[in-house]
């Protein structure tokens, strides 16, 4: 019976931390964004988008951030979190994006992350988009 307990205050621990770190994303302040990731962290992105896709180390995505906070009205990209599932260290969340870009697009996106937490921080992301909306607002001329 303990361990259940254990579990779900793991569990809900955890959801809280990615709530918290999508409400920091949201505010587009890179350095408290970092604040939450493990210096080892590692943020994937699906597919095949040059600069986006692929694995980044933490510096990297800070570079990406940094990039992405540039093309935006408001310097950041809004997480609305949809649906959780959270299970012992990971949590996946359905995810949705709005942001009024700088070439006047608007970037709408609907996401599935799946974070891995370890001692408080994320030590992992995977980001599952849809890459040609992503494509078509930051890529397409």
């Amino acid at each position: 019976m303990d361990n259940v307990a254990t579990a779900g205050s793991l569990e809900a621990a955890n959801k809280k931390l990615v709530a918290e770190f999508m409400e920091v994303f949201t505010s587009g302040d890179v350095e408290a964004i970092l604040g939450y990731l493990a210096p080892t962290a590692t943020w994937w992105v699906a597919g095949t988008i040059d600069g986006i896709s692929g694995t980044k180390t933490k510096e990297e995505f800070r570079e990406m951030l940094s990039g992405l906070s540039a093309t935006t009205r408001t310097g950041a990209i809004a997480l609305t979190p949809r649906a959780w599932t959270a299970e012992g260290d990971r949590v996946a969340v359905e995810t949705e994006s709005y942001s009024e870009m700088a070439n006047g697009r608007v970037y709408n996106n609907l996401y599935h992350f799946v974070f891995e937490i370890r001692d408080g921080l994320i030590e992992s992301v995977k980001e599952y988009l849809d890459t040609e909306h992503t494509r078509a607002v930051f890529l397409a001329p």
